[in-house]
């Protein structure tokens, strides 16, 4: 059985004091719950102050991005060393945000994946079509395309660091979410890819997230999908009573 896993892409909200009383209220909802994996992932410049606000708690922390250098002239990047440094143990990767808006090309984004895996971090690798593209039918050959990207020079015995995330980047902010019945079957072409780039076992154990207008409402039906193994939160996870629902909803229905 594939573990639970929902993490908080703050992306550029919250100030110092808001950030810190965010990630206590999450530490406080979670409590000492061991069946689900839970993420916060803070903007860098409140990264270590968070990572204090979550200190002994099952509460891990994970970065919006990271760069693919070890070090270097690289002005305004933020490297692995640096992110486990402040202890991260995770890292967003690829979201659509940074493809569409920043310009990152499915070349980058498997050169930070490798990136992140050597540098000890696990990534959360996201893939999702546009709306002209699922309109047009598209949507299994854009986002395989870009699995296959992301994961290639991947090895098998390193995949299962990986989580990936889908999201419809249509559905992302807009309050329009993919229905359970959509998320649910490009997770399974996911899975089934994975099954065909590397085997059943590890297509089997890998985990895949569902991202995009996800909120408490419709979390107990999309964690109801048998390929659904979790959720990347954006705007819902700006709030601790929301995120609290929504992690509590995910244990009751996965770990029944």
């Amino acid at each position: 059985m594939r573990k639970p896993f929902l993490a908080g892409n703050w992306k550029m909200n919250t100030d110092a004091a808001s950030a810190v009383a965010l990630a206590k209220g999450i530490v406080a909802a979670v409590g000492q719950a061991d069946n689900i994996d839970v993420a916060v992932c803070p903007p860098f410049v409140y990264l270590q102050a968070v990572a204090m606000a979550l200190s002994s708690s099952n509460v891990a922390l994970g970065a919006q991005d990271v760069f693919h250098q070890p070090d270097g002239a690289f002005t305004g990047e933020i490297s692995c060393k640096m992110l486990k440094d402040v202890c991260c143990t995770y890292a967003i990767i690829g979201h659509s945000e940074r493809r569409h808006v920043i310009g990152e090309t499915d070349e980058l984004i498997n050169n930070k994946i490798k990136a992140a895996i050597n540098g000890g971090l696990l990534p959360i690798f996201c893939v999702g079509e546009l709306l002209e593209e699922r309109q047009a039918g598209k949507t299994n050959r854009i986002v395989s395309d870009q699995v296959k990207k992301g994961l290639d020079g991947i090895c098998q015995e390193r995949i299962l660091a990986v989580t990936i995330a889908y999201e419809p980047v249509w559905a992302i902010g807009t309050g329009v979410n993919a229905t359970s019945q959509q998320a649910q079957e490009v997770h399974a072409m996911i899975r089934d890819l994975v099954a065909k780039l590397y085997n059943k076992e590890i297509a089997g154990q890998l985990r895949i997230q569902y991202g995009g207008s996800a909120k408490p409402a419709n979390t107990a039906e999309l964690m109801a999908q048998p390929d659904v193994d979790g959720l990347l939160i954006g705007g819902a996870s700006l709030k601790a009573s929301d995120f609290a629902a929504m992690i509590n909803t995910s244990i009751q229905v996965k770990c029944k």
